[in-house]
């Protein structure tokens, strides 16, 4: 079920303030049909899709932090039957039984880790032709690695990016921020939120949880004036 717009039905009920109504969810969900496609993130999207279908046996799947790849990997991971791991994960004992399924997700793969583990797990990947999602947040060059046939080989592996996203994909992310936490707010909120915050996935969230926080420690309803408030003491905090 998506968000929406209430859509007043008679005169009277054009006084009331417009709410969000948002479906309940207690943990971020990443089905499918919760992922919000936007020009940022489109072929990134597409190119999961796309899955078996890809230029390679590795496909790294860069984007800032809050972008999406978690549920974007989640996806691809449900379609591929892909076990999921972080970097950190990747160890001479663990290596084996990870290269076991047809397919393998590593999340957070420019995190520092065992550099000889990811080596041969690319090298089994290809040999297998099995596939391999890495998640990053930015191009393996910037991973400080020290390694040159690991680098090489990432170099040479297909990537595709998510960018930062325009001004209606955010609305929406925010919109799903709430839906997480099972917050009904005005939808004068969301447009605060896209006013003050820094206007990037990683701004939305973290405005999202400071407002919730803020709430549950004041007991204070979600509203613009408290939106207002909070993010606009960070404005002044920041600018300092």
């Amino acid at each position: 079920m998506k968000p929406k717009v209430t859509s007043p039905s008679n005169p009277r009920a054009t006084e009331e303030p417009r709410q969000l109504l948002l479906d309940l969810a207690g943990e971020p969900r990443f089905l499918p049909e919760d992922f919000i496609v936007g020009p940022s993130n489109e072929r990134a999207y597409a190119m999961i899709e796309a899955w078996p279908n890809w230029p390679g046996e590795a496909l790294l799947l860069v984007g800032p932090r809050g972008s999406g790849k978690t549920h974007l990997g989640a996806i691809w991971a449900r379609r591929a039957h892909a076990w999921t791991v972080r970097r950190a994960e990747l160890t001479g004992e663990s290596l084996p039984r990870l290269m076991a399924p047809p397919a393998l997700l590593v999340e957070d793969a420019h995190e520092t880790g065992d550099e000889t583990e990811l080596f041969h797990l690319l090298n089994a990947v290809k040999l297998r032709r099995s596939h391999l999602l890495l998640t990053c947040v930015n191009e393996p060059a910037l991973w400080n690695l020290a390694t040159p046939d690991l680098l090489s080989r990432l170099r040479h592996a297909p990537a595709v990016h998510i960018e930062e996203p325009d001004d209606e994909l955010l609305r929406m992310v925010v919109v799903k921020l709430f839906v997480d936490r099972q917050l009904v707010v005005d939808a004068g909120v969301i447009e605060t939120i896209l006013t003050h915050a820094e206007r990037s996935f990683a701004g939305a969230r973290a405005a999202v949880e400071s407002l919730d926080h803020h709430s549950l420690a004041t007991q204070r309803r979600i509203t613009r004036a408290l939106a207002r408030e909070v993010l606009g003491k960070a404005d002044a905090t920041s600018s300092e």
